[in-house]
């Protein structure tokens, strides 16, 4: 009993111990995790923080250049190998340089239409989706350049982007964004045809599961790119993914990111029996560090538990489906630790898939009722104001029928003025107005 009780209050020491780091390095994004375990490192010089990202970098670096030579050695030409790495330090163009690029001639033949598409390019996020005015950019571009330009014809101009690289650029939200990337693809029409219907339904797209060409008309839609800036966002931000979900056919597959991961380096230190308060001070150092060392591994195994939970809630969106209701609550009381924990837990940390890089908050959308989320609500109304009767545009009143019918929640007209406002859609009296001068323009 004795001896139980001693081994249960020395793990129970560990733990505690352990916990102390674990917490601030738990709540640390993959991009400043190197720089929390250097600060425990101030006061304890018997540990070094190895960088996992640096050696990451550096090997593709050399990859890459190792290719280039190659290339170039096998290229036609003149240059020398001294000019090949010269090209190959050049810094690597951004969004914005790659569509000013673009915007000539015979996609934007004058220079209106190519001022108007340099105010949609100002106007993208960092995402690159479009969310900006095109009412108050057709008022800029009228007293900059002189002339009436209207809010339809600064509409048109934001369509032409469909056709810029990368795809699915300057989109208003994910299903355009899919549907450009559609036009992108080499595909049968028959295949493009019924991707096209998918994404105009696709939260209900295993409806379409009986048809032949619906794997083919899948494994297109989940090769896009979301966000379509994300080649760009990955270079400029440096947003790199703790959780890795990876498919192959039916089964997936949760990983943790390790290969960016910081490792600690422990030095060994001989005992010294004439100095006892050395000793003693280095031992109590090199605990710190294995400490960090536990904490560094309970962290990973914490976001490799999160992931599989996230898989297993959000497995239909894994598939090209929605997010479904998720709340912190549930992790927490899987976990048993407080919410504030979790909330910490997927602060700042990034999960990738087939359909891309996305916040782990991202899963976690509050429930409106056991069934449904606010995120589904808002993909609801999104679909009924861009199918609407143009000549009669839906009220705030008319959708909340609408939406309280079809999923049986309660709710007020004020939800949905909240969810229009953050989809960045203009009231039904607006919208009618907006409507009347695309079809004058």
């Amino acid at each position: 009993m004795k001896l139980r009780t001693q081994t249960s209050a020395t793990l129970k020491a560990k733990l505690s111990s352990t916990l102390k780091s674990w917490l601030p390095i738990l709540q640390s994004g993959m991009s400043d995790l190197e720089e929390t375990l250097n600060a425990f490192g101030v006061e304890n010089p018997y540990f070094e923080v190895k960088s996992g990202i640096a050696d990451v970098m550096s090997h593709q670096s050399a990859l890459q250049k190792k290719n280039y030579q190659e290339k170039m050695r096998g290229a036609k030409g003149t240059s020398t190998e001294g000019d090949g790495i010269e090209q190959f330090c050049i810094q690597e163009e951004s969004l914005e340089v790659v569509l000013l690029h673009q915007i000539e001639p015979p996609l934007f033949p004058t220079k209106n239409s190519q001022e108007i598409a340099k105010k949609i390019i100002e106007n993208l996020d960092n995402e690159g989706y479009f969310d900006g005015d095109c009412e108050s950019i057709a008022q800029e571009c009228s007293e900059e350049l002189g002339v009436s330009i209207t809010a339809s014809e600064v509409e048109k101009i934001r369509l032409r982007f469909a056709y810029l690289e990368p795809p699915g650029i300057a989109a208003l939200d994910v299903v355009e964004s899919f549907k450009f990337q559609l036009d992108h693809l080499d595909v049968p029409s028959d295949v493009y045809e019924l991707s096209l219907e998918i994404l105009q339904n696709l939260q209900e797209h295993t409806k379409f599961k009986k048809n032949p060409l619906y794997a083919k008309a899948m494994r297109a839609i989940q090769s896009f790119k979301n966000p379509p800036a994300l080649d760009f966002f990955q270079k400029e931000v440096a947003v790199i993914p703790d959780i890795l979900v990876l498919e192959d056919k039916d089964n997936i597959q949760v990983q943790i990111n390790d290969k960016y991961y910081p490792s600690i380096m422990i030095q060994k230190q001989e005992k010294d029996d004439k100095n006892s308060i050395k000793d003693a001070f280095i031992k109590s150092k090199i605990k710190e560090a294995r400490d960090l060392v536990d904490a560094l591994e309970m962290r990973k195994a914490t976001l490799y538990k999160i992931g599989l939970m996230i898989v297993e809630y959000q497995y239909e969106f894994f598939k090209g489906g929605e997010i479904k209701p998720m709340t912190l609550k549930d992790l927490a009381d899987e976990f048993g630790h407080a919410t504030s924990t979790i909330s910490r837990a997927i602060s700042n940390k990034y999960l990738e898939c087939a359909r891309g890089i996305f916040p782990l908050k991202n899963f976690f959308a509050t429930a409106i009722d056991e069934d449904t989320s606010n995120t589904t609500i808002k993909d609801f109304v999104a679909e009924l104001i861009r199918n609407e009767n143009k000549q009669k545009p839906l009220s705030d009143s008319k959708i909340l029928k609408l939406a309280t019918e079809k999923f049986k929640v309660t709710m007020v007209r004020r939800t949905i003025a909240k969810y229009r406002a953050q989809l960045n859609i203009a009231s039904s009296s607006d919208r009618k107005k907006l409507y009347k001068m695309q079809v004058e323009g």
